[in-house]
């Protein structure tokens, strides 16, 4: 009988297969299979999505340049680096702006890179010469013969200026950035602790909802809901959720005994926490109805003394929600003495909602006239798919049952969903200093500044510029050729370390993506690693052998000629999956490349 090829399918079962044997186990009435075969499609669309969805329109056409042709000084200043390409950056307000996020998706030729997070450097130029501006990398994927990020930097606006950055890429010697930062994330999973100069924000531990703030300003405020909730953790931020037809219950996100699915990005730039599922029953699971999807995600940046919220509302199937809120805010213990709010021409006011705006509100908030304290949401994009034009309600109430603050936001025009439609909304929460004299404006300012953002394009690398020498370099010691130790020679030597639970496919931890960086100072080899997933937690398997692996990390690299001392560090962040394998690594496990 011939050979045949085994196939990846074969050692797996399609979502479709999955699919049939769900049903027959509910048609059976066992419903403990039922359950662990819903747990197993749910990782058949884990693994899908990381395979399969589009991260997006990567910004393009972009012309690649090698850096060895670039002006003498700056190709002195780039070694190490082999491409680089040009964004324009334009401010079109005519304002000189202080630093905001950039955020670009860029498409990168898979034989170029070996890990965007670690070679990915941007710099601007200025007078002639190159200046490296912090950057963060997430989002990484390998679609077809590409493998796509997304690159965050903070740039400031120079009035109706022009600014041209240059990114580099291409170095199989850098090592994972780190860069200065006010920012600090502690936690695992959702539960964090987000802090910067201006604020820290606390995430419930049961839910990832923002459950607490402390404005960082002299008394430093702490801004959070007491009580008992509705038998829910209280916290500051209740939306997003709606009530059931004729009233009868309401359903909401922070309601969940834990996110149904999330995703969270640290770096030195910006957290982002991106949790989505059904919101559930005061009776979960009775009620466990699957008609509107809630996506909702935090952004908290370095340096900036406001955060992003974003979300989207979809409606899976047709249903009535006589009331829906997508912004609802609660804060104890009256820490503010006045409302403030912004009607559609972009003007802040203080004190009551004029009557004939109540649905046509841009910002609300609150501040108080002593401490100068304020907390003020600045709704920048709030709009529906297949549905008529939202209302955008919240008018803030000073005494919510006389115990805090409040304010909420009903949008529904209609209270029939229909299947397919959506809502979106992309807000700003600030906590600056409110005076008399500028508080106005600066939120003013800032509402402007965010709804406009810097306009980002492909550009060309200049041509004709007097390049300037400059002090320093664009790597790092190590980074240029110039290791203690031939970092070609780690990674060679790492290739022997193998996952022997995977008998027969002879896979490295280099080729399964398991190595995150490599660094060498003196002697002395520091690796980063992570592994596959949560089940298999124990990082000594690979460093010293445990349980039988038969090449450990420390034990091989220690024979390559040089190395003294070999420190093997695990982290979870960020987390592992198939996007990170090598071609060698995709073919032995019979994925397509």
């Amino acid at each position: 009988m011939p050979m045949t090829e085994t196939k990846y399918t074969d050692r797996t079962d399609s979502f479709e297969e999955k699919l049939r044997l769900i049903e027959a186990a509910w048609r059976k009435k066992d419903f403990r299979l039922a359950r662990s075969l819903a747990h197993s499609l749910r990782h058949s669309a884990m693994q899908a999505q990381a395979e399969e969805e589009s991260p997006g329109q990567p910004l393009g056409p972009s012309k690649l340049e090698l850096v060895e042709s670039l002006p003498a000084a700056w190709r002195a200043w780039a070694q190490g680096w082999k491409y680089c390409r040009a964004l324009h950056l334009d401010e079109t307000l005519g304002l000189d702006r202080p630093p905001e996020p950039v955020e670009v998706l860029l498409s990168f030729p898979a034989d170029q890179v070996t890990s965007l997070a670690r070679e990915v450097r941007i710099a601007r130029v200025v007078d002639g010469a190159l200046k490296e501006i912090p950057c963060q990398v997430h989002g990484e994927v390998r679609r077809g013969t590409e493998r796509l990020a997304k690159v965050l930097f903070l740039a400031r606006g120079v009035m109706h200026q022009r600014q041209t950055f240059l990114v580099f890429h291409g170095n199989p010697d850098a090592e994972l950035p780190a860069y200065p930062t006010d920012l600090e994330t502690r936690g695992e999973g959702f539960a964090l602790d987000i802090e910067n100069d201006f604020y820290k924000a606390s995430l419930s531990r049961q839910m990832g909802q923002l459950e607490r703030m402390t404005i960082k300003r002299e008394h430093g405020l702490e801004l959070f809901a007491g009580g008992e909730g509705h038998g829910e953790p209280p916290g500051i931020d209740w939306a997003h959720d709606y009530a059931a037809s004729g009233h009868f219950q309401k359903f909401r996100i922070t309601l969940w005994e834990t996110c149904p699915d999330y995703e969270v990005v640290r770096g030195p730039l910006a957290t982002l926490v991106r949790r989505w599922g059904f919101p559930q029953s005061p009776v979960h699971p009775v009620f466990t109805p699957a008609r509107l999807h809630v996506d909702v995600e935090y952004r908290f940046y370095a340096g900036l003394p406001w955060f992003h919220k974003l979300g989207t509302m979809r409606a899976v199937k047709e249903f009535e929600a006589p009331a829906l809120r997508d912004d609802e805010w609660v804060f104890s213990g009256q820490p503010f003495t006045d409302i403030v709010w912004m009607g559609p021409d972009g003007k802040l006011r203080t004190g009551a909602v004029d009557a004939a705006l109540r649905e046509n509100l841009w910002a609300v908030g609150f501040y108080n006239k002593d401490s100068k304290d304020s907390f003020v949401a600045l709704f920048l994009e709030h709009r529906a798919d297949g549905l008529p034009e939202l209302k955008h309600t919240a008018s803030p109430n000073l005494f919510y049952r006389w115990h805090g603050h409040v304010w909420s936001r009903y949008p529904l025009p209609v209270k029939q969903v229909p299947a397919g439609a959506a809502m979106h909304q992309k807000n700003a929460y600030a906590a600056l200093p409110f005076t008399a004299a500028d508080g106005a404006r600066q939120l003013e300012e800032l509402r402007h500044r965010l709804t406009n953002p810097l306009l980002v394009t492909a550009g060309e690398v200049p041509r004709g510029v007097a390049a300037k020498e400059q002090p320093g370099h664009l790597a790092r010691p190590g980074e240029a050729g110039d290791s203690p130790v031939s970092k070609a020679a780690l990674w060679a030597a790492l290739r022997d370390c193998k996952d022997e639970q995977l008998y027969t496919a002879d896979i490295s931890v280099v080729d399964l993506g398991l190595v995150l960086d490599l660094r060498v100072r003196g002697d002395t080899v520091h690796v980063l690693m992570t592994m596959p997933h949560r089940g298999r937690p124990r990082l000594g398997y690979f460093t010293f052998g445990s349980g039988g692996n038969s090449v450990p990390v420390q034990q091989r690299l220690l024979k390559v000629p040089g190395v003294g001392k070999v420190i093997v560090e695990q982290t979870w962040e960020p987390g592992w999956n198939s996007n990170r394998l090598t071609d060698d690594g995709r073919k032995k496990l019979g994925l397509a490349i």
